[in-house]
């Protein structure tokens, strides 16, 4: 297990900001997972990762969380490169800092970045929410390194 995260920020910058979509599963209120794509922005937190997901505050991903704050986010690339983040959430309120995400999602160039005007009316839109991610584990390994015993990387705070 990798004691700071600064030892394998490259490596994890270059997946997520390269791969860019990601698999997101969540619990159903009947315990059961349910997944879908969706588009984090990563940011560090002092030493820590931090996962950003602009994303409908009315959604049923909003009534999974409610039940059971925890998801599961896979990146995968067809040279079967991954990370594997495993995360505690929240919904921001604050509107400075929904704000401060608006602008960064617009700011960071394409793929990466987007425009959330395409989805909400502004930053003020009731429907416009921002989910905190923040990692409790994340997990990255190639096939070739598995193939030849290499041990997955694994990050814990």
């Amino acid at each position: 297990m990798a004691n700071s995260f600064a030892d394998y920020r490259k490596t994890f910058e270059e997946r997520v900001t390269s791969i860019v979509w990601c698999t997101v599963a969540t619990i159903d209120t009947k315990g059961r997972t349910r997944s879908r794509m969706l588009h984090p922005n990563w940011e560090l937190d002092g030493d820590t990762p931090v996962g950003w997901i602009a994303t409908g505050r009315n959604s049923l991903k909003a009534k999974h969380l409610a039940a059971n704050s925890h998801l599961s986010m896979t990146y995968w690339t067809p040279a079967h490169e991954q990370v594997m983040a495993d995360c505690d959430t929240e919904w921001v309120e604050d509107m400075d800092e929904k704000k401060r995400m608006w602008d960064l999602f617009k700011s960071t160039p394409e793929p990466y970045g987007y425009d959330l005007g395409g989805f909400w009316k502004d930053v003020n839109d009731p429907t416009y929410g921002l989910l905190k991610c923040t990692p409790w584990r994340i997990e990255m390994w190639t096939v070739g390194e598995m193939s030849t015993g290499v041990p997955a990387t694994v990050w814990t705070p």
